[in-house]
């Protein structure tokens, strides 16, 4: 089979996983101590939005205390189990580089970084499905709706 071909097809098979990964949005990250309060985002009610090749979802979540380091800490999801060894947080910008596996075992190498106030936060990068291939284009955008959350919401 072509590369082309090769890689066409497996960016079929990926996308939706992909997509699926990063509009669950949940996330968990190294262990690590919590940053500063001023420094790190805060509990409430959070809208936040995923993209990937052009496909984007929207989901509004309640973060408790106790949840804002696995919420802020990057991307893994219920069918993705993230780890990252690079995590950088302070002075208002984020990175975090690693690999995400589904329960087969496929794996996709992910890259996200951007600003983030208590707030807000907005990361750009990407996911590169199979070594020496291209990141293909992702983000993830947040903002906190409230600091109460409505009766009903769903917890993160």
């Amino acid at each position: 089979m072509k590369p082309s071909a090769l890689l066409s097809r497996g960016l079929a098979t990926a996308v939706p996983i992909l997509a699926g990964a990063l509009m669950l949005g949940a996330s968990a990250a190294a262990p690590q101590a919590p940053a500063p309060a001023a420094q790190t985002v805060l509990p409430g009610y959070w809208e936040y939005t995923t993209s990937a090749l052009g496909m984007g979802d929207t989901e509004t979540k309640c973060v408790r205390p106790s949840e804002i380091n696995r919420f802020f800490g990057g991307l893994s999801t219920r069918r993705w189990q993230c780890t990252y060894p690079v995590r950088e947080v302070g002075n208002g910008h984020a990175r975090f580089e690693g690999t995400c596996r589904d329960p087969k075992g496929r794996s996709v190498n992910v890259r996200l970084r951007g600003p983030y106030d208590t707030e807000h936060f907005r990361f750009r990068g990407g996911a590169q499905l199979a070594r020496g291939t291209p990141y293909i284009p992702a983000s993830i955008t947040a903002h906190r709706i409230s600091a109460e959350c409505p009766a009903g919401a769903e917890y993160f």
